[in-house]
């Protein structure tokens, strides 16, 4: 009960105590008054009766007396009036019963009332003639006492109402100070830092409320600290300081961990950008003009590859620059290559190096297994191709041969992503997030989609979404993956929660946005609780967007997770507002873990402590060992997902529980 509806009830119970005491009090004092009113009453004219009619006693004219009697009486103010001789004979007597009208008898039950009577002698000269005995009677007296009560009552009444309505409206203006910390408090579990500006003037409330400013003030800060801490030691273990791209260490771990997640089938390209006349660029201008070149490059680069989630980008040493995109095509290669090229002409028209030959590009590809060493030779060997080219020229060698299975041209993807959508030539693949207890529960399923060829191999989403994207198919494929996603009978499974992968650029879509807000509504009870996955990347590019999506599907009762977290050196702030259900740690950091005290492991212990503050769960992507998974058991993250634990399944064939 609030604090509000007790002081209300409070303040009811005290007025009806007060009413009630009065209201007895004037009762009892209006009973007394109206008692001692008959006993006087009645005396008096029992007193005159005796003198009225004792000249005519004494004349002994009975007939007289009765009459005058009779009249009295007929007044109806008495109950009984009786005339009796010497000796006590009754020689006159008139009576009325007792009827009491127009008042309740439960009030006279309730309010007896004492009826008084009186007697006086009647002479006869200097002898008694006899004895007037009158006795009231009480009707009118509960007349006047109901009366009394009634208009007692309804002032009573008036006034409780009067106080009430007014107690209600003061209490709510009083209160409103704690109506400010009660919101003031629960944006503070929402890890929302909201200051009260404007202090109430109760000592009592000001106090209450200066104190849960500070508290506010002390917990933001600690958060603040939590992730300073934990964005200093990304920064300083994994971030190059001038371009704020990721560094040589960073980029090997990433490029390492993602060869180690593809199959015998996986693709990719390395593309290595080399920077000339750095040095002689410093000299003759300066450090900060080699700075402002490396950083005009890193921003032309992360453009080029905002559209690729799983991009891996780092400045490696020098002018020396580093882009690896697991499962892309050699043509996507060429298009990003020529891109960039054409972004160096620019720069280079701008005068602000030393030649018009800024830098080239040397591209490697390959179809199947290959390693980090191997992917860097290939792609030094085309940098040096590219340099027999000219200014700001590409080269592309491939470490194994290219596919000829995959769609080659724009038009003939186009063609192939169209007929796969016609024909629903989709498969979903579900690998699991296991708990991070002892158990190791299966919490959630990850789905990944699979188009089919028309020679029935699979294509991975990271091949084709690229090149979705382009050709503006991207939300019609997001559309027909969660239809498939929510066609499947997760009780089967054993499971209640799923995350589908889904493109920012689909946000972009009305169309889309209304679909999927109606679809989730029309979804059965039984249905499972969906959480849509953005990379960090995809999230810091469209903030807005993401956000205002996460609120609509919590409103349907699903939520949005963040795939990948850590790729991007991004503050960690942004995670109060957009609020996902959780973060996902780059496999990168999770595949640098080892039994000594890493960086990754500080990094990752940080992160976790920052994200449970504000209550987002953390898991770990990318787990391939046992002692991987102990180490991260020992972090307190929530949950974890890899090989070690199972390889993406077709979902129609995933092991049912048992």
């Amino acid at each position: 009960m609030t604090l509000y509806r007790q002081l209300i009830i409070f303040t009811v119970v005290l007025f009806l105590l007060l009413f009630t005491g009065t209201w007895y009090a004037k009762l009892a004092n209006t009973r007394t008054f109206l008692t001692n009113q008959l006993e006087s009453h009645v005396q008096d004219t029992a007193t005159s009766l005796a003198l009225s009619i004792s000249p005519h006693v004494a004349q002994k004219d009975l007939t007289l007396v009765e009459g005058m009697i009779s009249a009295l009486f007929d007044r109806g103010y008495y109950q009984k009036i009786t005339y009796a001789d010497p000796r006590g004979k009754v020689l006159i007597e008139r009576t009325l019963p007792v009827r009491v009208e127009d008042v309740p008898q439960w009030f006279v039950a309730l309010v007896p009332l004492k009826t008084p009577e009186a007697t006086s002698d009647v002479m006869a000269g200097w002898n008694q003639g006899g004895t007037i005995l009158v006795k009231s009677h009480p009707g009118y007296a509960y007349a006047t006492l109901w009366s009394e009560v009634i208009s007692m009552t309804i002032w009573f009444a008036a006034c409780a109402a009067f106080l009430l309505l007014a107690a209600g409206i003061g209490l709510r203006i009083l209160l409103k100070p704690l109506a400010a910390v009660e919101r003031q408090a629960d944006a503070l579990c929402r890890k929302e830092y909201q200051l009260q500006e404007s202090l109430p003037r109760t000592r009592e409330f000001k106090s209450v409320v200066e104190a849960m400013n500070r508290m506010t003030v002390k917990v933001k800060e600690m958060f603040e600290e939590q992730a300073a801490r934990a964005e200093g030691l990304q920064e300083r273990a994994y971030q190059d300081p001038v371009t704020l791209l990721g560094n040589r260490r960073l980029f090997e771990s990433q490029v390492n961990a993602d060869l180690g997640s593809q199959d015998q089938n996986g693709c990719g390209l390395l593309l290595l950008l080399r920077i000339h006349g750095l040095e002689a660029l410093n000299q003759k201008r300066g450090l900060q003009a080699g700075d402002d070149l490396l950083k005009r490059v890193a921003a032309l680069l992360k453009n080029s590859v905002k559209a690729y989630a799983d991009t891996a980008l780092s400045r490696l040493t020098g002018g020396d620059f580093g882009i690896f995109l697991p499962d892309a095509s050699p043509s996507e290669g060429g298009i990003i290559a020529t891109e960039i090229a054409a972004q160096l002409g620019r720069i280079a028209m701008e005068k602000i190096t030393l030649s018009d030959n800024i830098g080239h590009l040397g591209i490697a590809t390959y179809q199947g297994s290959t390693t980090l060493t191997r992917l860097l030779a290939e792609a030094d060997l085309a940098l040096s191709a590219a340099l027999q080219k000219g200014a700001n020229s590409w080269e592309l060698r491939a470490v194994t041969g290219d596919s000829d299975a995959l769609p080659q041209g724009q038009q003939h993807w186009k063609d192939a992503l169209v007929r796969a959508l016609e024909e629903r030539r989709i498969r979903l693949d579900a690998q699991g997030v296991i708990e991070n207890g002892p158990g190791r529960k299966l919490l959630q399923l990850e789905l990944f989609a699979r188009i089919m060829q028309e020679d029935g191999k699979p294509l991975d989403a990271a091949l084709f979404m690229p090149v979705a994207e382009r050709l503006k198919l991207v939300s019609a494929i997001d559309r027909m993956v969660i239809e498939e996603a929510l066609k499947a009978d997760y009780r089967r499974l054993g499971v209640d929660r799923i995350a589908i992968n889904l493109s920012p650029t689909s946000l972009e879509d009305d169309a889309f946005r209304n679909w999927l807000y109606a679809f989730l509504k029309a979804l059965p009870p039984s249905a499972p609780h969906v959480s849509f996955e953005f990379s960090e990347f995809a999230a810091v590019q469209h903030l807005q967007n993401i956000r205002e999506f996460g609120a609509a599907v919590r409103a349907c009762g699903h939520g949005i997770g963040l795939d990948h977290y850590g790729r991007s050196f991004s503050k960690l702030g942004y995670l109060q507002s957009l609020h996902p259900e959780y973060v996902k740690i780059d496999r990168a950091y999770t595949g640098e873990l080892s039994g000594g005290e890493t960086d990754s492991r500080f990094y990752v212990a940080s992160l976790c402590s920052v994200a449970h503050s504000i209550d987002i769960k953390v898991v770990a992507e990318g787990v391939e060992s046992e002692e991987q998974a102990a180490i991260l058991k020992e972090l307190n993250l929530d949950a974890m997902q890899g090989y070690f634990f199972g390889r993406p399944t077709p979902l129609a064939s995933y092991p049912a529980v048992r």
